[in-house]
């Protein structure tokens, strides 16, 4: 019951303090499940990302369960979902009954755009540690390129492209070990 505690209480506060979603969540996630609480590795990090990308549901939802099913089973992932969504249900209800008050507020306006500023440095930590992990060799960064074109340029939905680059990645890294046991 103390670890649930512990990851329930965790999770509410980094849910606390993640405006923008899941990938500004990444650099305050890393800090707390890897570094400080050392319940999982970076690597885990990584494909809990990965593997939530293609997923239905919230980013940030969807990892902190994986981390907290990792830790606890069924109900680590329980108690960190609702430590990651108690403070975003807080702070909406808090919002929407004051709303009328804030939403012409020049201060709230102003502390809004420093958050946005804040959240794409965030994401941009993010993304640099996904392509320090992610982006290993001219392979994955051929992948990368290609998903990239292909999500910006063209119409094919997203979870196509996911699971095209799945796929890629199993039959790129079959096709170089059996090539590398040929060689022996």
């Amino acid at each position: 019951m103390k670890e649930l505690i512990s990851i329930f209480i965790s999770f509410f506060k980094m849910g606390s303090v993640t405006f923008g979603g899941g990938y500004a969540m990444l650099p305050i996630l890393r800090k707390e499940c890897v570094e400080n609480k050392k319940w999982i590795t970076e690597e885990q990090v990584m494909d809990y990302y990965a593997v939530s990308q293609g997923l239905p549901g919230i980013i940030a939802v969807n990892v902190s369960v994986f981390i907290g099913y990792h830790r606890k089973k069924f109900l680590g992932g329980i108690a960190a979902a609702l430590g990651c969504v108690t403070p975003c249900i807080i702070i909406i209800s808090i919002i929407a009954a004051f709303l009328s008050n804030f939403q012409d507020n020049v201060f709230i306006k102003q502390a809004m755009t420093g958050v946005s500023i804040c959240v794409v440095a965030l994401i941009l930590d993010a993304v640099l540690g996904l392509w320090k992990k992610g982006v290993k060799d001219i392979w994955g960064l051929a992948i990368c390129l290609l998903v990239f074109i292909l999500t910006e340029f063209s119409p094919i939905s997203p979870i196509l492209v996911i699971i095209g680059a799945g796929l890629t990645g199993v039959i790129l890294k079959n096709w170089i070990l059996t090539k590398k046991e040929v060689v022996k």
